[in-house]
């Protein structure tokens, strides 16, 4: 059972989290020796959102998860982003968990959802083809990541409507959109110049943002 952290506890972590949010987002566009600022912020994140939102051990284990998946992905190369995309896996598989636990009808139940997870399988695929022409290794665990992330999103949407579903959707989506923008980066544009940091701001604007609408609608539910 998920319990809400105090009022006070929640005021102050929720600042702490949205001041780390804005300056990391920030450095992503900045030169290059300020970016070594993110080595404080971006591990600081998590654990400032998992003070703020809830204790419970399906939410606390998503939480720590990502955690995991922002500090491997300070790294750079093939090992750090496998890492990573072994811990953020973990963290859909139990945030999927926890929604299941509010959710009184099946994934599968309505027809949108069979087809969003029909066009997430075949997004995951075209990203995982992008991945291998970069680096073969990285083909399949994309793909199967990207199945994961689906699958996380259609189970948000399955959350009954008076358990918090809207403001886990909502954050579900933000995570979506920020992962699918990171590919863009990572596969197709490149990791180096301005447009790359645009697009890592936009990447850990959308994921900050969804990281705390999932933790506010899982700790008001």
């Amino acid at each position: 059972m998920i319990q809400p952290a105090d009022p006070s506890t929640r005021r102050v972590s929720g600042a702490v989290f949205g001041a780390l949010a804005l300056a990391d987002t920030l450095l992503t566009a900045a030169p290059h020796r300020w970016q070594r600022a993110r080595l404080v912020t971006k591990p600081l994140l998590m654990p400032a959102l998992a003070a703020r939102s809830a204790s419970g051990p399906g939410l606390l284990g998503a939480q720590a998860f990502s955690w995991g998946g922002d500090l491997a992905l300070l790294g750079k190369g093939r090992g750090p982003f496998l890492a990573g995309v072994a811990s953020f896996f973990a963290a859909h598989v139990s945030y999927i968990a926890v929604f299941r636990s509010r959710s009184s009808e099946p994934v599968l139940a309505t027809p949108g959802r069979r087809r969003f997870l029909a066009t997430g399988g075949v997004l995951a695929s075209g990203m995982a083809l992008a991945a291998a022409r970069e680096d073969r290794a990285l083909g399949v665990p994309v793909g199967v990541y990207g199945v994961a992330l689906a699958t996380m999103v259609a189970s948000a949407a399955t959350i009954d409507p008076d358990r918090g579903r809207d403001r886990v959707l909502r954050g579900a989506v933000l995570f979506l959109v920020s992962d699918v923008v990171l590919g863009v980066r990572d596969f197709l544009v490149g990791e180096e110049g301005a447009a790359a940091r645009a697009l890592e701001g936009v990447v850990m604007g959308t994921y900050t943002a969804g990281q705390w609408c999932l933790a506010d609608g899982l700790g008001r539910g």
